[in-house]
């Protein structure tokens, strides 16, 4: 008889090791992180990697005898990066930069040869040097020239005009950690709804303070931003609420998968797609349709509003981020009165009460 242990007793020992230490749940979930990472990089390579303008919104103040033709020049330019559109005069050309309704103004000179370009730096840089060489090579064939100036500039703390985005993906990062270490700590799903009620209490009081604090670094304390610092607290407490109430609705849907779906929603296509690094008009078409309608866009809208606009063009993104944050707290309070049905039970605290 050998003592020894045969090669099948190896390798059958190895195989239930494996299996021990990789369960198929894991292995499911390894393969989930994997594919998120790859769309992490199709995505911030898709949405940045080539900007171009598409259909940026130009006004047009001319003469109603040139404005016409001037229009429709400016429109046929090839790949459609300018959206250009007659107004009366000046006056209501400025009027629109400053209301959001547009990115810039060509304001035609009937006199001489040398139109103006009014631009808005703080609606981002990027976009208004790509509409800047457009309209002047548009110009160049026609034998005019134009003069530039920028109606509503960049504060010196805030060079790249990138302070508002980074503030909103700051508020973000925070909405769904917080949720998660919540799910975490107690459990995916709360044990009943009073106990959803607090968690929800608990995210509201964080996001309270995460909107304060944000508010206070990006403006008295970095001079990153000028504007409301009541405006900008407002705006970070409705961006943490909204994020980590989904973030709260998706564990108690699907368990710690929930969390990577946040991360999908708000890191794979919230923050390049949110407006920041380059303006929706620089974007590919996904990216552009989708932009606005995520919390990461919503909060960067708001924050550039509040910072440089005076607070116009507020109505949509305090409409998307609230409906976010309402739809968060309806699931979760849905989900939490919902029988789990099978699969992995929510694991529990061993001591002290769960919330």
């Amino acid at each position: 008889m050998s003592s020894g242990v045969s090669g099948a007793q190896l390798q059958r020992g190895f195989g239930a090791e494996v299996r021990d230490a990789v369960t198929t749940r894991a292995a499911v979930l390894v393969v989930g992180v994997l594919l998120l990472q790859f769309g992490f990089i199709v995505s911030y390579v898709g949405a940045l990697h080539h900007p171009y303008p598409h259909r940026a919104a130009l006004a047009v103040a001319a003469p109603a005898q040139v404005s016409g033709q001037l229009v429709g020049q400016l429109n046929a330019i090839p790949k459609q990066p300018l959206d250009a559109r007659p107004v009366a005069d000046e006056a209501a050309a400025r009027r629109q930069i400053l209301d959001q309704k547009v990115y810039a103004a060509l304001l035609f000179d009937p006199t001489g040869r040398r139109d103006r370009l009014l631009l808005a730096n703080a609606s981002g840089p990027a976009l208004a040097t790509a509409i800047e060489k457009v309209v002047t090579g548009a110009e160049a064939r026609q034998g005019r020239t134009v003069a530039t100036e920028d109606l509503v500039p960049l504060a010196s703390g805030d060079a790249e005009g990138l302070s508002s985005f980074y503030l909103a993906v700051g508020l973000c990062v925070g909405g769904y950690l917080v949720a998660s270490i919540l799910g975490i700590s107690a459990g995916s799903r709360p044990a009943n709804r009073k106990r959803a009620v607090i968690r929800l209490a608990v995210l509201a009081l964080y996001s309270v303070a995460a909107g304060l604090g944000g508010a206070v670094i990006v403006g008295p304390v970095l001079n990153a931003l000028p504007g409301s610092v009541w405006g900008l607290w407002g705006t970070g407490a409705l961006v943490v609420f909204a994020v980590g109430a989904i973030t709260m609705a998706l564990e108690c849907l699907f368990d710690v998968v929930g969390i990577g779906l946040a991360v999908l929603l708000f890191v794979v296509l919230g923050n390049p797609s949110a407006g920041g690094v380059f303006p929706p008009p620089l974007m590919p078409p996904f990216w552009r349709a989708i932009g606005p309608w995520l919390p990461n866009g919503a909060g960067t809208s708001l924050a550039r509003s509040i910072a440089y606009f005076d607070g116009t063009a507020l109505t949509r993104p305090l409409l998307v981020l609230v409906v976010w944050a309402v739809v968060g707290v309806l699931v979760s309070l849905l989900a939490t009165g919902r029988r789990p049905r099978g699969g992995r039970p929510t694991l529990q605290p061993e001591a002290g009460p769960q919330l």
